[in-house]
């Protein structure tokens, strides 16, 4: 499930274990290359989320601006009227960004941004309009979630149980992660409206799962099963099964690692790296956009094997599948990447199938 209208499913959250042993079969890369890529739009500077919505894309760039793709491929800058001033400091900036579920009637969206208040670098979510091609905010839904030049976290995500998801980041601040006063290093979950559900495992709190290093993806299976990706201390990045009040184990485990009271990644890269930023589910798999790793990696959750989708396009923020077709953005503009002609990008890769998902 990914940032798309559609028909919402309810489903219960669902965990599974593997044994250690059983966590990562790296099986030969395999690299799509049946399928013509192609580019709906160009040049955009430092992309980090999609959203489509009918045959349009808004894309948010960290320096502060939403980007609107037609159809056609027509790329038009939007306008942003917010109450603090987004602020691009390493990782942070415009980072989140998804419609309403009734987006068509009320033309509501959220946004997750980093600003500056009296020298410290914090993040919030707010949702905003779209009045006149203009996003207009009208509500902070929460504020005060830290920040720094890294570890953001970012992700905005609305669940099967139409609850809105937040990924945060330990904002530099290891042991944030295991503290559940602290709403950094964690996965929170609000009401649309930006209350406190009351069925979250935390009495008063947004803390859904904690633990976290820097989590930047998160994605459901058919079935509610939740997953998110997160980013590794020196390589051992980390896809996992999210449920609701369990411990992730940062800083105290990582990869195999064990302890208990702490969970263990379905999947981790070892001594590799594959910076993985968004994640997306289909079909019994999931696909990761690796920054570092310069790919998208598909991660079988039956056979629990692990494989490279495709890779050649440099590094990989955000990915959407809708209408039988993959769509995903490169992020080489972001300091950290080698920029080709026309980067970054908006790239749409038909499925072999041609199925819907």
């Amino acid at each position: 499930m990914k940032k798309m209208i559609g028909v919402i499913l309810v489903g219960v959250l669902v965990g599974c274990s593997s044994s250690p042993s059983e966590q990562e079969k790296d099986s030969n890369p395999t690299i799509n290359q049946t399928n013509e890529q192609q580019v709906l739009a160009t040049n955009l500077k430092v992309p980090w989320d999609i959203v489509k919505f009918e045959d349009d894309f808004f894309i948010s760039e960290r320096g502060g601006d939403l980007v609107k793709v037609e159809g056609e491929g027509n790329k038009t800058p939007m306008q942003l009227q917010l109450q603090e001033d987004i602020v691009e400091v390493g990782e942070g900036g415009l980072l989140g960004f998804i419609v309403a579920p009734d987006f068509t009637s009320t033309k509501g969206a959220y946004l997750y941004h980093t600003y500056v208040n009296r020298g410290k670098r914090l993040n919030r979510v707010i949702k905003v309009k779209l009045e006149n091609d203009t996003w207009v905010e009208q509500k902070v839904l929460l504020d005060q979630i830290p920040g720094e030049r890294i570890h953001n976290g970012g992700r905005l995500e609305i669940g099967p149980d139409e609850k809105l998801y937040v990924s945060t980041g330990d904002a530099a601040n290891k042991s944030s992660a295991q503290d559940l006063n602290s709403l950094s290093g964690k996965i929170l979950r609000m009401n649309l409206d930006g209350t406190i559900p009351g069925d979250n495992p935390f009495e008063n709190s947004y803390v859904y799962s904690y633990g976290h290093r820097n989590p930047q993806g998160m994605t459901w299976s058919e079935d509610g099963t939740m997953y998110a990706a997160e980013h590794g201390s020196t390589a051992h990045d980390e896809i996992n099964i999210i449920e609701a009040g369990k411990n992730y184990g940062w800083p105290v485990i990582q990869g195999d690692e064990q302890k208990e009271g702490m969970e263990t990644p379905l999947f981790h890269s070892g001594d590799d790296t594959w910076a993985p930023s968004a994640l997306a589910y289909r079909d019994g798999k999931l696909y990761a956009a690796g920054l570092r790793g310069e790919q998208i990696r598909e991660f079988n959750v039956d056979s629990m094997e692990s494989t490279i989708y495709l890779s050649g396009v440099g590094r990989v923020r955000d990915i959407l599948f809708a209408n039988g077709n993959m769509y995903f953005i490169t992020n080489n503009t972001d300091g950290r990447g080698n920029p080709q002609p026309e980067d970054d990008k908006l790239i749409k890769l038909p499925l072999e199938d041609n199925e819907g998902a």
